[in-house]
C-alpha cells in the first residue's frame, strides 16, 4: 500500500493546486508503505512512525520484514534520515542490501527496545550509516 492509497483527505490527489507532499506528509499515510533497496528488493513495509517528543522530529521507521500474513515478522527500527521517499514508485528506499536487513538488530513485536537509550541508538545509526540528529543532522 502506498500514501496515495491511505490518502483519506485527498491530499496527494490533485497536485494542480499545490497542497503538501512530498515534502511534507501526514504520518498515518506513510504507516503501510513498502520499502525497497536499490536493487529493487522488497525489504518489507512501514509499521509504526516514531516520534521524539522532545524535539517533535521522526526518529524512526519501524520495518516489518520476513514472516507470512503477519506471522513471525521481524521489526527494525531504521533511522529516519536512512530512508527515501521514492515518489515515482510511491515507496521508501533504503539503501542497505537484503542480506544486511536480515542481519541487523531487530526485535519482535512484543520486546521492543529502549529506542530513547543513547546507547542503543548509536548503534542503529552506525549500522545503517547514518548521524543522528541530535548530533547536528537534521
Amino acid at each position: 500500500m502506498n500514501y496515495q492509497e491511505q490518502d483519506t483527505y485527498g491530499m496527494y490527489r490533485n497536485r494542480t493546486d499545490g497542497g503538501p507532499g512530498p515534502g511534507l506528509m501526514g504520518a498515518n499515510t506513510l504507516d503501510g508503505n513498502d520499502v525497497y533497496n536499490r536493487k529493487d528488493e522488497d525489504l518489507g513495509d512501514i509499521k509504526e512512525i516514531m516520534l521524539d517528543m522532545g524535539t517533535g522530529r521522526v526518529a524512526y521507521a519501524v520495518l516489518s520484514y520476513g514472516g507470512f500474513l503477519g506471522m513471525g515478522d521481524k521489526l527494525f527500527a531504521v533511522p529516519w534520515s536512512a530512508l527515501t521517499l521514492d515518489t515515482v514508485n510511491k515507496r521508501f528506499v533504503l539503501d542497505v542490501e537484503k542480506d544486511r536487513l536480515e542481519n541487523a538488530p531487530g526485535f519482535d513485536k512484543d520486546q521492543w527496545p529502549d529506542m530513547a537509550d543513547a546507547t542503543w541508538s548509536k548503534e542503529i545509526h552506525d549500522y545503517y550509516g547514518v548521524t543522528p540528529y541530535s548530533d547536528g543532522r537534521v
